[in-house]
């Protein structure tokens, strides 16, 4: 089989970016936090994720990634990324949420072929709290994993126009 056309359509066929995702996710973590994620089949209850993150993707692909947590994971998030501890971590989780997120969709675009540089990212918006509703123009496809970090949840979501 061609490599090229390979390629090709894995970039403009969308099934095949659930996968991207959890490898971008999966080195992501393992590369700046040095953990592995367990995959869960259940949804996280959404009172627990009080820690959102989005990052906006614009250009040959547009639309929304968010990452979505516990408080308590965003706190080993940051004492993992930035050896805060304690008070410390707690002060930095919106920093290094803010960051995981942002290295995730930078991971996720590079992945697939020829969007790397014709994809631009947003700076990284992070909310705290979990009652709030998020409304997106990006509503043509959207991929959701949800995922275990030490035991608690964390939920990738990928919404796209």
């Amino acid at each position: 089989m061609n490599t090229s056309k390979t390629e090709i359509d894995a970039a403009t066929r969308r099934e095949y970016w659930v996968p991207l995702l959890e490898l971008s996710v999966q080195e992501v973590f393992d590369l700046m936090l040095g953990d592995r994620l367990e995959a869960t089949p259940e949804p996280a209850p959404v009172n627990t994720l009080d820690v959102t993150s989005m990052v906006g993707l614009a250009g040959s692909i547009c639309g929304l990634l968010t990452l979505r947590c516990s408080s308590k994971s965003a706190a080993l998030m940051a004492t993992k990324m930035l050896g805060a501890d304690g008070a410390g971590a707690k002060a930095q989780m919106e920093d290094a949420v803010g960051e995981v997120c942002n290295m995730v969709a930078g991971n996720f675009k590079n992945k697939i072929s020829g969007v790397g540089d014709t994809c631009k990212l947003s700076v990284p918006t992070v909310i705290r709290g979990s009652d709030y509703s998020l409304s997106t123009l990006a509503n043509d496809f959207t991929m959701e994993i949800n995922l275990l970090f030490h035991g608690n949840p964390v939920v990738i979501a990928l919404q796209l126009n």
